[in-house]
């Protein structure tokens, strides 16, 4: 069984930019260095090329100032010895009276003569060209150039390469070290930045470590951890992610936030769903056990006719009770049922809808049923048309003209309009009660809120009335809300008016 490999760890973004930013500066350096070498190189041996056929030429001269020069028995050393000639000059001269050769040595102090062999050397280095390179035993490789000189002599003179190579040695020196010195100087710098420049992305990474480690599955979470805004400026690329989690975490906290509320609110509304729904589900309990304890003692032979007259009474009343508590539960059931099908997108029947006719319609039902108020409609002449479900939107307006009927004392005048501002339709129902109380009134559309403290209400409803009218309008992709003060309580619905198409 083979062990598992272990996995290579990888060189962190520091170094890795630091490594490639250094490679890339010495490759660049190498080649330049390499490049400017190598042109130096002619340069230099071109001027060598020069010196030495300048060498020739004065050694030729020098030679043909000796005794004997113009017969043409002049000889190597003899021009050496007693001319001005550059210094380490190597000179070989042919002549009637045969082929002689020797160099400069000890600083231009000693005279030392070439041997057979190096002579015949030089000799044989000239193949058809002016130029050639000859490697001496003792005193290494020299440029030689070779010309006839008066007619009599065939000269052959020659200076070291090695000042040549020894020039473009010490540059590639200078150059190695002061390059090495250079990407030295350039690392430390570049790791400077480099850690100074990535210093927001271990922000980045410290703070998002501080958020993994919070329990974020249950409960009222707040993620107070944030980059600094330091390290979060988003005019710069490694700031703008900063920037980019700040904005993150903050969409989570709201999220979180947001959850927390629905549970809480779902919770909630749980309890009240099943408070509601206990006290019917009591009531019919208790009426049966009633029922049914009557209807025992009706059933007891010896029971006199006036028990089970009382029985039979008792029996009525409890089925009255029975009848009026379903009904309480089925409304209930209803509307939770219809605010389950909405929050889930159904329910809705969609069609052209004339809204002042559902508004007429509607105040018409709540002037029958409560006649103490004044009821005054303001509709416009012509039509306001929406694309909407006709029976919900009749739901709407009657919740509305329902809660102002109840919720506020006799003689209140309440007011239905209709109106189109711009590609709006607007629905306002405005009463003159007593107002709603401000403690309540941001919680007005939620499931299960009530405004008895602030309208005398005795009796009610479920709660649910404002909250179904607040789901049908925001299923119409409409608006509602409430703006209140003494004497004055104003709902507003705005729906989307005359669309292009009414079945969309």
């Amino acid at each position: 069984m083979t062990a598992p490999a272990h996995p290579v760890r990888r060189w962190s973004l520091q170094t890795r930019l630091i490594v490639t930013v250094v490679s890339s500066v010495a490759v660049i350096l190498l080649t330049v260095g390499l490049a400017t070498g190598a042109i130096l190189g002619t340069i230099l041996s071109a001027q060598l090329d020069t010196n030495v056929r300048e060498a020739t030429s004065l050694a030729g001269s020098q030679l043909m100032r000796q005794p004997g020069g113009i017969a043409g028995a002049a000889t190597a050393t003899q021009t050496l010895t007693e001319g001005k000639v550059p210094p380490g000059l190597v000179l070989v001269v042919q002549s009637t009276s045969g082929i002689d050769g020797a160099y400069l040595a000890d600083g231009n102090t000693r005279v030392v003569q070439l041997t057979d062999e190096e002579i015949t050397r030089v000799a044989n280095a000239f193949d058809g060209d002016r130029y050639a390179d000859v490697t001496f035993d003792d005193i290494g490789t020299y440029r030689m150039y070779t010309s006839q000189v008066g007619g009599l002599y065939l000269v052959a003179a020659g200076l070291p390469v090695s000042t040549v190579n020894a020039t473009i040695a010490q540059i590639v020196v200078t150059v190695g070290l002061v390059t090495t010195g250079g990407l030295l100087i350039l690392a430390a710098i570049i790791a400077l930045v480099i850690r100074r420049s990535l210093r927001p992305l271990h922000s980045v990474a410290d703070t998002a470590a501080r958020v993994a480690a919070q329990p974020l599955d249950a409960g009222d979470v707040q993620i107070t951890e944030r980059v600094p805004a330091s390290d979060a400026d988003p005019s710069d690329e490694i700031g703008a992610v900063g920037a980019a989690l700040n904005s993150l975490l903050d969409h989570v906290d709201t999220s979180l936030a947001a959850r927390q509320r629905n549970e809480e609110r779902m919770r909630a509304f749980v309890a009240d769903a099943s408070h509601e729904l206990r006290t019917p589900l009591a009531a019919i309990r208790g009426y049966s056990e009633l029922s049914l304890r009557a209807l025992a003692q009706a059933q007891d032979a010896g029971a006199s006719p006036a028990v089970l007259v009382a029985s039979a009474e008792q029996s009525g009343q409890g089925l009255e009770r029975i009848h009026a508590a379903s009904l309480r539960m089925t409304t209930l059931v209803e509307d939770l049922l219809l605010l389950a099908r909405l929050d889930e997108g159904k329910e809705l029947v969609y069609g052209a809808v004339d809204l002042t006719r559902v508004v007429v319609d509607a105040v018409a039902d709540a002037q029958a049923a409560g006649p103490d108020h004044e009821w005054i409609i303001d509709v416009p002449e012509e039509p306001v048309v929406v694309a909407g479900d006709a029976t919900r939107l009749h739901q709407v307006i009657a919740n509305l003209l329902t809660n102002a009927r109840v919720h506020t004392p006799t003689g209140v005048a309440v007011t239905a309009s209709v109106a189109q501002t711009g590609d709006q339709a607007v629905v306002r129902v405005v009463d003159d009660g007593p107002g709603i109380d401000p403690a309540i009134a941001d919680e007005l559309f939620e499931r299960f809120s009530r405004a008895d403290l602030s309208r005398a209400r005795q009796t009610g409803g479920t709660g649910l009335g404002l909250s179904i009218a607040k789901a049908i309008v925001t299923a119409h992709r409409g608006t509602i809300s409430v703006r209140s003060r003494p004497g004055e309580t104003a709902f507003e619905v705005r729906l989307p008016a005359k669309p292009a198409d009414p079945g969309a």
